[in-house]
């Protein structure tokens, strides 16, 4: 598999530390509100990333952290009347709501801030103690221009960074390019004790301290939204590996931002939409279907067109699997023919072979529409076997699975009785020829909520959405 490396601006053949086995680290939420589509989409991408990973036979160590401890929580806590802790809580629990609607599997472990200060704090320390770091006035800076490798993740030069970057002046730092690794908190503020005495960490290092613990001083790829990369990701790398000597990520994936209706989304300019509000109005489902139509790298604009065209291709899928369903049900015993050998194998090799370039789930969905195009053709065969059509559902189950669709087909009710036996006296009215009768059962089905039709295949009954 080939990634685009940020670090080094190119595409790279994946190799990891140990073979057959992969370690992640993805930048979670700041939970201190709900989380807004822009939020939504390094999640969505990089969960495919984690299940195709998966796929292709490797063991993967998924890790994504809460930051609980942060200055706008301590704010957000003000505005409810709250405490830090509680409106930590609340939004980790909001978030897992988005996630699991999402259809985001859970990390195999969230690390919070909160339990993580001794594991900070010893880090500091070795910064301090290596020279790298220093206290002034109860706060710990980081000296950026003693780590000479600084920019090289973002490409930015210390002088481009002291001509631009948004650095914090003060008089207690020695730079103003250093930056906080801890910070002085009053006794009436939430803070913890450390040998530079009360504070909280400053927001960089905590990933640092976590990746560390949780998958080792060097890791194999980071993840996160491509407006981490500075300073976020940039102090990071500069922070592990002052810290412990050895390189902190071997691969750097980031995602694109999201535009509404052609303007960068952002809370500052006020165009940005909680998930849960576009879920709402939407689905989970199709808001993860628009985070991974488009390669993750690129830009994406949010419309509400392009929301109803991610709909509508969500129900071509559900459409092809419960034509699969219905043909499989009647379909005879037999053999799977070697022009269906030939288009499964096509079908899954093309489906790798984009995704295997840079996460490629564009052309990924591509392949499963070519699948979808195919296994209507043969759902719509009379002759078709029942061992080609199951054969056919589980390459498609398979591919939608790494996409992670298609998660809402098992949830849906069952067709109640009373609905059954009115299609059961349509399908009467219609083999005598009373289609006047047929018509008006048809229509006491619609008005319970319910679509029937016939098909090549049989009688579709469908519940309206």
């Amino acid at each position: 598999m080939k990634i685009y490396n940020t670090l080094t601006n190119r595409k790279e053949e994946f190799v990891p530390l140990e073979k057959g086995k992969i370690g992640i680290y993805v930048c979670g939420p700041t939970v201190y509100n709900y989380i807004h589509i822009g939020n939504a989409r390094p999640i969505c991408v990089f969960d495919v990333f984690r299940r195709y990973m998966e796929y292709r036979g490797y063991e993967v160590k998924f890790i994504q952290n809460y930051t609980d401890v942060n200055d706008k929580i301590i704010k957000q806590a003000q505005i409810e009347g709250s405490t830090p802790e509680a409106v930590a809580e609340k939004y980790i629990g909001e978030y897992s709501k988005d996630a699991k609607g999402l259809n985001v599997r859970p990390a195999d472990a969230h690390p919070k801030v909160s339990l993580y200060m001794d594991k900070i704090i010893e880090m500091i320390e070795t910064l301090v103690d290596n020279g790298y770091a220093y206290e002034s006035g109860g706060d710990v800076y980081y000296r950026t221009r003693k780590f000479e490798g600084y920019g090289k993740l973002s490409g930015q030069s210390l002088d481009d960074l002291i001509a631009g970057a948004r650095v914090e002046v003060s008089d207690i730092k020695e730079d103003p390019l250093d930056f906080a690794l801890w910070k002085s908190a009053g006794a009436d503020e939430q803070h913890w004790d450390s040998p530079w005495g009360k504070g909280r960490p400053g927001w960089h290092i905590e990933c640092s301290a976590m990746a560390k613990d949780c998958l080792g001083d060097t890791i194999d790829i980071h993840c996160g939204g491509k407006d981490l990369v500075f300073p976020h990701h940039e102090n990071e790398i500069a922070q592990s590996e002052a810290s412990t000597g050895k390189k902190f990520a071997n691969y750097w994936m980031h995602n694109g931002h999201i535009n509404i209706d052609n303007k960068k989304m952002s809370k500052s300019a006020g165009n940005f939409f909680l998930t849960k509000d576009a879920a709402e109005k939407y689905g989970y489902e199709t808001i993860r279907y628009l985070m991974i139509q488009a390669h993750y790298r690129m830009p994406m604009n949010y419309t509400a067109e392009l929301l109803e065209s991610c709909k509508a291709a969500l129900e071509r899928l559900y459409n092809c699997r419960e034509n699969l369903d219905r043909a499989i049900a009647s379909a005879p015993e037999g053999k799977i023919t070697e022009g269906a050998k030939e288009i499964f194998e096509s079908r899954k090799k093309q489906f790798i072979e984009a995704m295997d370039d840079d996460l490629n789930t564009a052309d990924g969905l591509s392949a499963v529409f070519e699948l979808v195009r195919e296994l209507n053709i043969m759902a719509s065969d009379s002759t078709a076997s029942k061992e080609q059509l199951e054969k056919g559902a589980e390459l498609f189950d398979s591919l939608t699975g790494v996409l992670g669709l298609l998660y809402n087909r098992n949830e849906e009710s069952e067709i109640p009785q009373e609905i059954l036996d009115l299609v059961q006296k349509r399908a009467e009215a219609r083999k005598a020829k009373d289609f006047a009768l047929a018509d008006k059962i048809r229509d006491e089905i619609s008005a319970e909520g319910y679509t029937v039709k016939e098909t090549r295949s049989g009688t579709e009954i469908k519940k309206n959405s």
